[in-house]
């Protein structure tokens, strides 16, 4: 063993010591990764990223769907740089957050009013405070098969994660089956007027059925709930003006974040006035006072990445390498007789891979085996998150990888020898349903 990775076991204990499970985030955990994963990554630039041994790898992660530019994307970064020498946290308000308030308003078409903070579970768990005080419901709605919204009560209570969260909390959240209509009706049937909103994101790795959407927003509107949709990840991915443009359905609140300001710290709450303007001051919400929601490193990281979607058509370029990777992707898992085992799902926007079981349901261990042959050559594929910075070269090389890792998976699925070539643990979710 080399003196570096001696540093890395070092490194990692200690995390593992001083922090609870090892890493701030659950999903960037050593559980969500096989073996070989790099246990830390020291800089990225671009599409690409270096861990502490120099190993370069193509990343797909980028920062779990915050990076839509590219890291350290020169032009954010700078325009930084220049605000950091003018101060960064101020007494009063910046004219910056007039600035960026008024253009998500412009885009976004439910924004009248916006409120910031620094990420997607702020935004949301205060979207649920407006709408059960506008309705008077106490009830929040929200779809079992998308995983996660906020690691605050109201969500995680709902979770197999609730530890600490009393029983009370728990029962003031329901749920529904995405693109079924009747499983909302039904709750609608049983609770009325007293669920407060239906909160979900308009898509993820699954599209909505022609009418789904539609059909979402006139069951709130006939008993009296708001529609909140989430849009930290379908923002500033499926269109510029969020999924909520893209497919024609305006909810009454939305969040935003993740891509917004490629990687720092802005998340944004927005929706109709009448509703926002509770959490004024005069009004009897205390909705988001957040030291740091205003501070200008995130709103500056904000305009700069609206900047270069506007004039670089970012949205574009994501949808087009998505498609190319989606169409090379298939044609490899077709070459290799794995159609019945790996599949490629989601729009272009946001593919994913879906590794079945004999059974039909999802394989962690085949998900853990493709992890582990990308990571030997030198692709973090745990999720895909396209960026500006991924291109030609990206794109070619991932192929080539994917190529070599379908084969050795049709290997060893032929050989029944799964476990004989992971390299460690399955890797494992981090909500267990």
């Amino acid at each position: 063993m080399n003196s570096t990775n001696k540093t890395t076991l070092y490194y990692r204990e200690r995390a593992h010591r001083f922090i609870p499970a090892g890493a701030h985030t659950y999903s960037k955990a050593d559980d969500q990764f096989p073996g070989n994963a790099p246990p830390f990554i020291d800089r990225a630039s671009g599409a690409r990223c270096w861990d502490t041994d120099g190993q370069e790898y193509i990343d797909y992660g980028m920062g779990i769907f915050a990076v839509s530019l590219g890291h350290a994307f020169p032009s954010v970064t700078e325009r930084i740089g220049r605000q950091l020498e003018r101060g960064n946290a101020f007494t009063r308000p910046s004219i910056l957050e007039g600035e960026l308030a008024e253009r998500l308003c412009n885009l976004i078409p439910c924004a009248e009013m916006v409120k910031f903070a620094k990420n997607g579970s702020d935004v949301t768990s205060a979207a649920i405070r407006l709408a059960r005080f506008h309705t008077g419901g106490s009830y929040v709605v929200r779809c079992q098969e998308q995983p996660f919204h906020s690691f605050c009560d109201w969500f995680i209570g709902s979770t197999s994660r609730a530890g600490g969260v009393p029983q009370a909390v728990r029962d003031l959240t329901l749920k529904f089956r995405y693109n079924d209509l009747d499983s909302l009706e039904q709750l609608f049937a049983e609770k009325g007027r007293d669920i407060a909103c239906v909160i979900m994101e308009p898509a993820d790795v699954q599209s909505p059925q022609p009418g789904f959407l539609q059909g979402v927003r006139e069951l709130c509107d006939r008993h009296g709930a708001l529609l909140i949709f989430d849009e930290i990840i379908t923002g500033f991915r499926w269109h510029l003006r969020g999924a909520q443009f893209f497919y024609d359905v305006t909810p009454d609140l939305a969040t935003f974040g993740k891509g917004m300001a490629n990687g720092f710290p802005c998340a944004a709450l927005v929706g109709r006035r009448e509703i926002m303007e509770h959490g004024n001051m005069n009004g009897p919400v205390f909705l988001l006072s957040c030291t740091y929601g205003s501070e200008l490193v995130g709103l500056t990281a904000a305009l700069a990445t609206l900047d270069r979607f506007e004039d670089q058509d970012v949205i574009a370029h994501i949808w087009k390498y998505g498609a190319d990777l989606q169409e090379g992707l298939r044609l490899r898992i077709e070459r290799h007789g794995l159609s019945s085992r790996v599949e490629v799902r989601g729009l272009p926007c946001r593919p994913s891979l879906w590794f079945a079981s004999e059974e039909g349901s999802f394989s962690y261990e085949l998900k853990t085996l493709f992890m582990q042959e990308m990571i030997e050559r030198h692709i973090l594929m745990e999720r895909i998150c396209i960026s500006l910075s991924h291109g030609h070269d990206e794109l070619t090389m991932t192929l080539a990888a994917a190529d070599e890792s379908f084969a050795v998976l049709a290997k060893v699925l032929e050989a029944g020898t799964m476990r004989e070539h992971l390299r460690g643990p399955v890797a494992r979710p981090v909500f267990l349903y």
